[in-house]
């Protein structure tokens, strides 16, 4: 892979794995690649997690991440259940800190990426909905909820959600499953008034 080259969080194993072993041995860019690959997925977990505070909360996870990744051992798949699970511990010191309240769903997504030439409208509607996206799962169950945004959202395999959740695989297959089918079948519900006014 060139240096410098855009990484994204779809890439093959050998490619992550590549930037992996470059950023762990000190360079620079190579991190900022992995920052910029795994932040957007970090910052929509940390949302379903803390709500507005989930810039703070993964900004403390990557000073953790830089600082302790000399040491971290593992593949690209271990990677980023390991940034993961420091965003999850960062978010549970953080309600810890500040006691419990509720999660307030605001605009924190609006500054996941920089500027660029995209169309403008199209980001927004799609930052919409995935704000929407994520407040819906936040109705869930807490176990469901988190199944599902480890799953969908930041692309963890089942054995490395277990693992940031610390539960048995077969656990989170099926919290994931029915928190999936929980919010099927609320879309359904929502959906259904539309197809009422449809029908003449």
């Amino acid at each position: 892979m060139r240096e410098g080259r855009p990484l994204t969080p779809d890439q093959t194993r050998d490619a992550l794995d590549e930037v992996l072993a470059r950023a762990r041995a000190g360079d620079e860019a190579a991190f900022v690649q992995l920052y910029r690959a795994l932040h957007p997925r970090v910052l929509r977990y940390a949302a379903s997690l803390v709500g507005a505070d989930a810039e703070d909360v993964a900004a403390e996870a990557w000073l953790h991440v830089a600082r302790d990744l000399p040491a971290f051992r593992g593949d690209g798949d271990g990677f980023r259940a390991w940034v993961t699970t420091i965003t999850r511990n960062r978010a549970l010191d953080h309600h810890r800190s500040r006691g419990r309240r509720p999660v307030v769903l605001d605009d924190v997504l609006a500054f996941t990426d920089r500027p660029s030439g995209d169309d403008t409208a199209a980001d927004a509607v799609e930052r919409l909905s995935t704000a929407r996206a994520i407040a819906l799962v936040a109705t869930l169950p807490r176990e469901q909820a988190e199944a599902v945004m480890l799953r969908a959202v930041v692309g963890l395999d089942v054995a490395a959600a277990a693992q940031v959740l610390g539960k048995q695989p077969g656990a989170v297959r099926v919290a994931a499953h029915r928190g999936l089918k929980r919010l099927a079948a609320e879309l359904s519900r929502r959906a259904e008034p539309a197809r009422r006014r449809a029908t003449p």
